[in-house]
């Protein structure tokens, strides 16, 4: 219900849900009581899991070729930039009076690199259901950096922790890390990506529900498998969505509706239970270098970040690098990554988490509430782009190689008569349904149609027009 309110007013959802739980918390209303950053940190890994694998199944290939390398530089130099730049600037001001804190370079760097990517579950979450058809494959790009950019985020994080608290590594042994954490993450989630298609077209099981269950057990497993040898999960289990999600499979709709319902339910709930973390009289200790640095990522280290790494891509237009930039959302991700200091006893680390809350709060509130006004405003939204609706609610199994198509009937398709008898349908076309109102009706030659009737019709190939 709260979901569905916010959205009539433009208001993210899951912004929403943040502030379910912080007026529900120890904080406001004091009914629930919850201050475990272990069980948040596990609740948030489940959940980024499921969300980034769901996200590399409705990554196509077909969509992101135009714009993969850009895509890839965002989510890695991109976030790269961001978090120098950023660390630089939080470094900078901690030694201001008004700031009532001071963090060494390190830590600092470390609080930059917690919110130094973009977060899949608001980026998808509000592209989406606002349903904005953007021009340039804006939206193919946006979901492949926000997608594909939590793992470099999630590095650059454990790396510094290990920077932070241990006397031996160096940067070498950082470097090494990326490199293998890189390296095993992607080559496990091609190889478990794989494996999952053939195993779902082979074993055969006799109760349908039960693939979407084991491809949901092979999320888990993907991540676990890639901790233990030292990979990087996060971009394992996407790799492998995006494997799985470009090859047909069995039952693919219904594990694609299943996993829809799994990726808004965790975020529901990631959302609410680190809206339960918050301690609102810490936060107000620190909201002045936390606007400060919230204002600096916005309109500066974010846009800095976009036009350099996108230096190389010429024929992106100034606009549309100004729209990556405001659409470099914070959520639920930097306030997970903010709990490995605190859990890892990194110096600081309350003060980390706080930040990195009141920075989220500031995005989604500016950002989240604004992209659409945003597109407008740069002229991005392509009007041509018309929502496909679907009057009958009715889909063909992937094995049938045909289209449903709907229409709706005007004086001019009538103009020949107003039986289907008489119409000039395409050939290998078949009206299969006619919905007048709220009422279904079965066709037949003789049945008189009438203007706003919705026909539904099957077709071996698309065709624009149901008149010749």
């Amino acid at each position: 219900m709260v979901g569905k309110t916010g959205s009539r007013f433009g208001i993210p959802s899951l912004l929403l849900f943040l502030i379910v739980g912080m007026v529900f918390g120890e904080s406001c209303l004091d009914i629930i009581h919850f201050f475990n950053v272990d069980i948040a940190q596990f609740i948030g890994m489940i959940a980024l899991s499921i969300i980034l694998f769901s996200g590399g199944m409705d990554t196509q290939f077909k969509d992101i070729k135009p714009i993969l390398w850009q895509g890839i530089a965002l989510s890695t130099v991109g976030v790269l930039l961001t978090a120098i730049v950023t660390g630089l600037f939080i470094f900078w001001i901690s030694g201001f009076e008004f700031t009532n804190i001071y963090l060494p370079l390190a830590t600092s760097v470390l609080l930059a690199a917690t919110m130094s990517s973009t977060d899949s579950a608001s980026v998808f979450n509000i592209l989406r259901s606002q349903n904005i058809n953007l021009k340039y494959n804006l939206k193919s790009t946006l979901e492949l950096e926000s997608g594909s950019n939590d793992p470099m985020a999630y590095m650059l994080t454990i790396a510094l922790i290990q920077f932070i608290t241990s006397s031996t590594l160096g940067i070498g042994g950082v470097l090494v890390s990326f490199v293998l954490q890189f390296a095993i993450g992607g080559a496990v989630g091609f190889i478990i990506g794989t494996f999952a298609v053939r195993l779902i077209n082979k074993i055969q099981l006799s109760i349908p529900s039960l693939y979407s269950l084991l491809l949901l057990s092979l999320i888990f497993f993907t991540f676990a498998i890639t901790d233990m040898i030292k990979g990087n999960g996060y971009l394992a289990v996407y790799i492998a969505g995006m494997i799985i999600g470009n090859n047909k499979i069995v039952n693919q709709k219904e594990i694609a509706t299943f996993m829809d319902g799994m990726t808004n339910m965790v975020q529901m709930i990631m959302f609410l239970s680190l809206g339960l973390l918050v301690r609102v009289n810490e936060m107000i200790d620190i909201l002045p270098i936390g606007i400060a640095i919230g204002v600096f990522m916005i309109f500066i280290g974010r846009p800095l970040s976009v036009f350099v790494t996108l230096l190389p891509f010429t024929k992106i237009k100034t606009k549309a690098k100004l729209f990556i930039s405001w659409v470099g959302l914070r959520g639920a991700v930097p306030i997970i990554f903010a709990t490995y200091p605190v859990v890892a006893g990194v110096e600081h680390s309350d003060q980390i988490f706080n930040i990195v809350f009141v920075i989220t709060l500031m995005s989604l509130i500016l950002q989240g509430m604004t992209i659409p006004s945003a597109a407008k405003f740069l002229h991005l939204v392509d009007y041509t782009v018309k929502e496909k609706k679907n009057h009958f609610g009715m889909e063909l199994p992937d094995e049938i190689d045909a289209n449903l198509n709907e229409i709706v009937l005007t004086e001019d398709m009538l103009k020949y008569g107003n039986q289907l008898k008489t119409m000039h349908l395409p050939d290998r076309t078949l009206v299969i349904m006619i919905k007048r109102g709220e009422r279904i009706l079965i066709p037949n030659g003789s049945l008189e149609l009438q203007i706003g009737d919705k026909l539904l019709f099957l077709s071996e190939e698309e065709h624009k027009s149901l008149l010749s």
